[in-house]
């Protein structure tokens, strides 16, 4: 838990530290790929999820018992585990976030007001908390949001990087040391499609495994 947070403030710093467009996607990768699944997985092993139903049996105990009956894991492997809902939700609030403020004008408006840069920051952490928490929570569906999730950042970050001209006019003032603008928003572009990417691909393989061999082995 103490390493999510201090991972964030790295994230926030890192988001101020006045390295571009590269610092700026650095600073958000960390956030929600990073610092994010940290903090869920801490805030999971403290408490359960509130979305994911406990057995009168599994309250009185204080622990959750994973089921084990081929129907239910045959259900859970088939996304109908009752909160698969939840990651894909939660995939779309932060698909709406991500996306929005990269469009140029909020951009722009975060880039002038340390103030609304520190909402998007909050923002970034926020959403991305409550995906992997409802990704561990609900791995069946969290799977398929993980894997959404990792396309929709590697296309964000290809788009950014492949554009044949500086997108944002601050960031443009002020390039990462030693590149210049358009150099800057391409090294940005790559440093979400791989770090994003790879990381919400990487989570979702995760959930997989154990729900295929839990399969294998009923």
């Amino acid at each position: 838990m103490l390493a999510g947070v201090l991972l964030a403030l790295a994230a926030t710093v890192l988001g101020f530290a006045g390295l571009g467009m590269t610092g700026h996607m650095a600073a958000h990768m960390v956030a929600v790929a990073v610092a994010a699944p940290v903090l869920a997985w801490g805030m999971t092993n403290r408490q359960p999820h509130p979305s994911f139903p406990r057995s009168r049996e599994t309250r009185r105990a204080g622990f959750s018992i994973e089921p084990r009956r081929s129907g239910v894991l045959d259900s859970r492997l088939r996304g109908n585990d009752g909160g698969a809902g939840g990651p894909l939700a939660w995939a779309t609030v932060e698909f709406v976030v991500v996306w929005a403020w990269h469009a140029p004008g909020l951009r722009g408006l975060a880039d002038m007001h340390p103030a609304v840069a520190l909402i998007e920051q909050a923002m970034f952490l926020g959403v991305g908390i409550g995906l992997w928490r409802a990704a561990v929570a609900h791995p069946a569906g969290g799977v398929a949001a993980l894997l959404l999730t990792s396309m929709h950042m590697t296309l964000l970050g290809a788009l950014i990087g492949l554009a044949p001209r500086p997108l944002y006019a601050m960031m443009a003032m002020h390039p990462a040391p030693g590149l210049d603008a358009l150099a800057d928003q391409q090294l940005g572009g790559v440093v979400m499609l791989v770090v994003g990417g790879v990381a919400y691909c990487l989570g979702g393989l995760a959930l997989l495994g154990p729900m295929l061999r839990e399969r294998a082995a009923a």
